[in-house]
């Protein structure tokens, strides 16, 4: 199978990171899956939190060798920090840690700075312009071979606002003499399409093609954005996974959406079991399958 250079897989980080652990001890059990997907994705603070210098010292290293890279999820602006340099000087010591310990930092994924100030902290954007602005540039200054990219949320955030945040950013990066965004990722909740009468994937399709005026690559977060809503209900569970992430697929190809990154990723709790890639609706299973059908396709 030819690997497509435009996935990552994001695993689900419950319990303690048990499904890292068996990614890493068991690659046997998802070989396919691996040689589909350009990279691993986690956040910064479950790597410092879930696993001992040891295992992250015997594991990182097998990324380099099985050809992925290590991208990092990370936060800017949090409930915890308002200041893009704080938020920097808590991160790069875990940075440090996990690329003395082998792991060879590919690139970053802000975690929504625009919507953490304006619906958690309820301050003025730009505050948010600001301090990402600060933050980006010091990860240039002192990563200067890091990627970096912005993920933001949609129907929540109008399309005009991420075109807005887009140019607006890139701005003052510009007036800074730092390198403006390296991708711009969308985290969709496709469930209020239909829910709330809200948003629609041809709006998606804009701001893909925005993104694209502007050279600037645009990811997209495949999930299954109605499982919470199906779990309250009792129909949260495996299947209910699998059927919605390749719906998703179904759907963004419909308007001709082509994202220039996939990204699979979990934070719902699911699926329960993240190997073999053999056995039904697990989630390197979920990432064969998507690959098989969207992204090997034409590449």
């Amino acid at each position: 199978m030819a690997k497509s250079r435009h996935l990552w897989m994001g695993p689900p980080g419950m319990e303690n990171g048990r499904c890292i652990r068996e990614l890493f001890e068991h690659p046997e059990q998802w070989a396919e899956a691996r040689s589909s997907i350009e990279g691993l994705l986690y956040t910064d603070l479950q790597f410092d939190k879930q696993f001992k210098d040891e295992e992250l010292q015997r594991w990182l290293p097998r990324l380099s060798e099985w050809g992925l890279h290590l991208q990092l999820e990370t936060g800017v602006i949090k409930e915890w920090s308002k200041s893009g340099e704080k938020t920097f000087n808590i991160e790069r010591r875990i940075w440090d840690r996990l690329q003395k310990l082998g792991g060879k930092i590919h690139s970053i994924a802000m975690d929504e700075p625009l919507l953490a100030v304006r619906e958690h902290l309820h301050l003025p954007d730009d505050l948010a312009l600001q301090e990402t602005a600060n933050y980006i540039a010091l990860v240039r200054q002192n990563y200067p071979a890091i990627q970096i990219g912005d993920i933001e949320t949609y129907p929540s955030l109008a399309a005009a606002d991420h075109v807005q945040w887009i140019d607006s950013l890139n701005k003052l990066l510009a007036e800074k003499k730092v390198r403006g965004l390296d991708f711009y990722r969308l985290d969709v909740n496709w469930a209020v399409f239909n829910v709330l009468n809200k948003g629609s994937w041809r709006e998606v399709r804009q701001i893909e093609q925005e993104c694209r005026k502007r050279k600037l690559p645009f990811s997209l977060i495949y999930w299954p954005s109605c499982y919470p809503g199906l779990r309250k209900r009792g129909l949260g569970d495996d299947t209910a996974w699998y059927v919605q992430l390749m719906e998703q697929g179904y759907d963004y190809t419909m308007v001709d959406g082509r994202p220039d990154e996939f990204v699979i990723e979990s934070w719902v709790q699911a699926p329960a079991k993240c190997i073999p890639e053999t056995e039904d609706f697990t989630f390197t299973r979920s990432v064969r399958d998507f690959a098989r059908r969207f992204t090997n396709k034409g590449t």
